[in-house]
């Protein structure tokens, strides 16, 4: 089974199981498994009866082209449930995020809501800890004054190596998050311990957000090579 066919299905099956009927306010978050989150939401008979709340650039423009109706986490701070993808997930439901540079504002969603679901392929789930199977390194946003800074103490907590992400073939110099900041790539092997890792870095002058997201989902949904869906639940 192909990828694609993977995803569609974990998130199909997501949807359906777990959104709740009356449900006012829906995160919907970015990346490649999320386009069949909004695509089944979007298919919902009920849909003009909740907004749903962006993550990002990307998810916007999935909200409004799959007939949705748009609001902000400013507007409506409460949140129902909310669906997103990941980079990485432990047995443990800890995760990895912000490959696509939304990871604050995907925290922001995540940690309004009251039911936090993950959707991702197979590829995403890592047998043991954080850190094995996604190698680019946890990506850390940061005020763009204080990279150097930050750096220099990343390394005092374990890193092995950090890379100011670049903006690649399209911008010369580093990519811009959706809030004007930096984001570093950092390196740390596995994790045997995210949520200290989180607290330690967090707590560093100059960091706005950290991509470790622990103890937020209660349920993550693998499209699995076979055709078959795979369900990790706290």
């Amino acid at each position: 089974m192909s990828v694609e066919s993977a995803k569609k299905l974990a998130a199909y099956k997501a949807v359906d199981e777990n959104f709740p009927p009356a449900a006012k306010v829906v995160g919907v978050g970015s990346g490649s498994t999320v386009v069949y989150v909004a695509e089944r939401i979007g298919q919902l008979k009920n849909k003009h009866q909740f907004v749903c709340i962006p993550t990002g650039f990307q998810s916007k423009n999935l909200i409004i082209d799959n007939g949705l109706q748009l609001g902000s986490i400013e507007q409506y701070p409460d949140v129902d449930i909310a669906f997103d993808g990941a980079d990485e997930c432990d047995p443990s439901l800890n995760l990895i995020k912000g490959g696509g540079a939304c990871l604050f504002q995907e925290k922001l969603v995540a940690a309004s809501a009251k039911t936090f679901i993950v959707v991702a392929d197979y590829r995403k789930k890592s047998p043991k800890a954080l850190g094995t199977n996604w190698t680019q390194g946890v990506p850390i946003e940061v005020v763009p004054n204080a990279w150097v800074k930050v750096s220099s103490e990343l390394k005092k907590l374990g890193a092995k190596k950090i890379d100011l992400r670049s903006g690649g073939n399209a911008k010369a110099g580093p990519v811009i998050t959706d809030n004007n900041n930096c984001l570093l790539d950092v390196d740390f092997g596995a994790i045997e311990d995210p949520e200290a890792l989180h607290t330690k870095i967090k707590a560093l002058v100059g960091v706005v957000e950290t991509g470790l997201f622990c103890g937020m989902a209660q349920k993550a949904y693998f499209g699995e090579e076979s055709g078959e869906v795979s369900v990790l639940a706290k």
